[in-house]
Parts: C-alpha cells; structure tokens; sequence
C-alpha cells in the first residue's frame, strides 16, 4: 500500500494537507508519531510547510515518560520524526470548530492556534489524514469531542459547493473508522476516501511492547499503527 503522491510539481494546481492526529497522553503516542512522520514525508516530498497544517496535541515529545526527551519515533529504528513540524493547532485549539474552519478555509472562525487555513482554489489537490480512536460513526478529537461521520460529510459537501478543490483524498486511521464514510460520503465530490477498518472492524497499534518487532526496551508504548505505518513506509 502506498500513500499519495504529494509533489507540488506533478500536476496543476497547489497540494494542501492536513494533518490530525486525535488523542493526547502518552499511551497514545502511536497516533502523533504518525501524523509527525506524514509531515516528514509530505515535507520530502516538496509541500511547504504553508501548505502542510498540523493539528496535534503535542503532549508527547516532551512527555516525562518518553524515554528520549524531544524526540518521536515511528518505527524501531526510525529517525525522529518531530523535528521541524510545526505546531499549528495544539492544547485545546485542536477543536472541531477549528478543524472545520481549517478545512473550509474559513480564517475568521478559527479561534487560537497559528491560523493557518486550506486556502484552497479550484485547480487545488487536498490530502485529510486523521489517527486516533473512533467508534461507530464518529471519531475522537484530542479535545475529547466526537467527530461525527455524518458532521464531516457536510463539511466536505460545502467545501465541494465552494468550488476550491479539484480532488480530495482522505485517509482515515481508527477503529471502525468506515462508518464515517459508509452510507454517507456521495458520489461526485471527486473524494477518495481509505480508512483502516470497516464500519464495525477495529484498526491496530503496530511496533507494541510484547509484539513483533518491538519497539525499543525502553518504549513502554505503542510506536505506530498498522494502517499508517502500511503507507507511510510504502509496505
């Protein structure tokens, strides 16, 4: 599986990406590790980081129990991958209000954080990546609210009418993370969407303590999700 191609000089038009990750606290490492190495790879791939918006909690790096003090990993032997991401939406700017205003490219509605928003014209490519947990229907934001499937599709149905995108592609990691599109997302938004799970599968943790492989010894945590790190590492 791989993940999108993202270079700004392959077609027409500019690529924006936004980047979630849905969780806070240390056992939830998993999930800002993989939306920093999506950054990390988005970045390699010539977006600018005025392109690049990155909602993360940011809790993680210089958490007392992470055993390399300002550092995430996404793989066992991988580099850091928090170096350089810019922390666009943290704490509790990284709300639903912000996200959709983000998506929209409604700069007024966005309360805190760097207010950078998807600025977007008709010629435009978006790339939505989004790693948390989820349940029937809706997924977690790291300020505890739910996301539901049904609230993000009107979104996209605005942001379709307003006619500044060309194409979107959406990569959703979560358990059960289908229902959000299931049933819900209709046809000619020229949105491609992928997630991790059906609607009633769960998504799993990947480079766990117990497993194989591990994560380094002194990783008491999960250092990624199957999903991601399929795409991410173009397995």
């Amino acid at each position: 599986m791989s993940g999108p191609s993202m270079s700004n000089g392959e077609v027409e038009g500019t690529r924006w990406a936004v980047l979630v990750a849905g969780s806070y606290g240390y056992g939830n490492y998993r999930h800002q590790a993989d939306v920093c190495h999506a950054y990390q790879l988005l970045k390699n791939n010539r977006l600018k980081d005025d392109n690049i918006i990155v909602f993360m909690y940011d809790d993680i790096a210089f958490n007392v129990d992470n055993p390399r003090p300002g550092v995430i990993i996404n793989h066992p032997d991988g580099d850091d991958v928090y170096e350089g991401v810019p922390k666009d939406y943290t704490g509790n700017d990284t709300s639903i209000n912000n996200l959709f205003a983000v998506i929209l490219g409604n700069k007024t509605a966005v309360k805190g954080g760097s207010g950078k928003v998807v600025n977007s014209g008709p010629n435009d490519h978006i790339f939505f990546y989004y790693a948390g947990h989820g349940g029937a229907g809706a997924v977690l934001m790291p300020t505890d609210e739910e996301l539901y499937g049904k609230d993000l599709i009107d979104v996209l149905k605005k942001k379709h009418a307003s006619e500044t995108y060309k194409s979107m592609v959406i990569y959703l990691e979560a358990c059960e993370s289908g229902s959000m599109f299931e049933g819900l997302l209709p046809q000619g938004l020229n949105i491609y969407a992928v997630t991790a799970s059906n609607a009633s599968e769960n998504s799993w943790e990947f480079y766990c303590p117990g497993s194989y492989p591990p994560p380094p010894p002194e990783y008491k945590t999960c250092l990624g999700d199957l999903f991601s790190i399929s795409w991410l590492e173009d397995r």
